[in-house]
């Protein structure tokens, strides 16, 4: 699509600040690059046409379909994979998708601010840095580029290996990715200073920085984990054989504090993992260990995606089932099994309440209500699955992405409001 297209928008209807340090101030070599890291103290598609006879009334109702999102972004032309909200002011979203591009839009009407063009592949990754200055997108086959939100001009790329993940430090402009040789790579940006942390050649499948801002927790294909100190550059922890996972790392979240990493597998279990010892605290997973997929083959029950609440002791675990599993972080003891009719794609809490928002394979977002284990609301729009979903601060916006091209906003109501 030519960039002068017009983008499609269809209507439908304190924090405190955080003291940034400052990497550029000096040319590092790269064995310094988190040298200034030491001091940071955060705190808590379409049918074709029939040529031939009349659509019936069930075909025309099933294409009308129902929305309850507000606005539709349809600038994408392939599937949408993922979604970022700018973190200052949650009035800017970044996607990227199947056509080889990212956008950032505006949530209020969909204006398109910046297009990342210049991809070779399809862009899985895009993300706002911790100030919401830069945006930094990475396609499948590797190539990451860093744009200036302000200015929309690019100010920095790299390649890798086949991309697996991307994620930015908490509070520096500092860039962490996963490959497909089992590599993880930390830059400094805009200056490119670059640190490689090296690991038996297995994939990276998983990700993220510690809230110190000095660690960082990978998972692998060989279902190993890895705590990583980024300033000497040694893993801390390694966590396998019978306490590791059986298969690849699918997801990982961790604690406000950074003590507690939730991990899920391939294998069907979420771990629960203490970060200063090393040690594997609980292990979870649904009855039925497998999944039929047709008359002779199985699957193992894989986890989607995990994560804590912020406002009470507990955890979300979502199985490829459909399974929503709460659990007692404490006991670890199952409250609550929320199931829905398809996978879960994607799920993510509330900042300020025990209310997780699932994105499923069939294509609706639900809230369920942690405490009593009960679906609040559900919103309809996607025609196909949701691929990846995210929550505003205030939690009265909810952004999802979708195979069928689109990315939707819904105006999240709920009767406490």
């Amino acid at each position: 699509m030519d960039d002068g297209e017009e983008n499609t928008v269809e209507l439908h209807g304190d924090e405190e600040i955080i003291e940034v340090i400052d990497l550029n101030e000096t040319d590092p070599a790269p064995d310094d690059l988190v040298d200034d890291l030491e001091d940071v103290d955060l705190e808590d598609p379409g049918v074709d046409d029939d040529d031939e006879g009349w659509e019936t009334e069930d075909e025309m109702e099933a294409e009308a379909g129902q929305d309850d999102s507000e606005l539709t972004f349809s600038k994408h032309k392939g599937s949408v994979f993922c979604v970022s909200l700018d973190p200052v002011t949650n009035s800017l979203a970044v996607t990227g998708g199947e056509d080889d591009k990212a956008f950032v839009w505006r949530l209020s009407d969909g204006e398109v601010q910046l297009q990342c063009s210049g991809h070779k592949d399809s862009v899985t990754y895009a993300v706002f840095s911790h100030d919401s200055s830069m945006v930094a997108t990475g396609d499948m086959s590797g190539l990451i580029k860093v744009w200036k939100v302000e200015t929309k001009e690019e100010i920095w790329s790299s390649e890798v290996g086949d991309l697996e993940w991307l994620e930015w430090h908490p509070c520096a402009p500092v860039l962490l990715a996963g490959t497909n040789d089992g590599s993880v790579w930390m830059w400094k940006i805009p200056a490119g200073d670059c640190k490689t942390f090296q690991s038996p050649a297995c994939q990276a499948t998983s990700g993220k920085f510690l809230p110190d801002g000095k660690r960082a927790v990978v998972g692998y294909e060989d279902g190993t984990v890895r705590v990583w100190d980024l300033k000497q550059g040694n893993a801390l922890h390694v966590i396998k054989g019978p306490d590791g996972h059986r298969g690849a790392l699918t997801c990982l979240a961790c604690n406000k504090d950074g003590s507690l990493v939730l991990t899920g597998s391939l294998d069907g279990y979420a771990k629960l993992i203490n970060t200063s010892t090393g040690k594997v605290v609980g292990a979870f997973s649904v009855e039925g260990d497998k999944i039929k997929l047709s008359s002779d083959d199985t699957v193992s029950n894989s986890v989607e995606s995990v994560g804590f609440c912020n406002t009470l002791p507990l955890i979300a675990v979502g199985f490829l089932d459909g399974t929503l599993a709460i659990y007692d972080l404490a006991t670890q003891v199952l409250r609550h099994s929320c199931q829905h009719e398809a996978g879960i794609a994607q799920m993510q809490w509330e900042e300020s309440s025990p209310v997780v928002s699932t994105g499923g394979l069939d294509g609706v977002l639900r809230l369920w209500d942690a405490r009593s284990g009960t679906m609040v609301s559900e919103y309809r729009g996607h025609a196909a699955e949701i691929l990846a979903l995210t929550i505003n601060r205030e939690a009265s916006l909810a952004i999802t992405t979708s195979v069928d091209y689109h990315a939707k906003v819904f105006c999240l109501q709920r009767p406490d409001r």
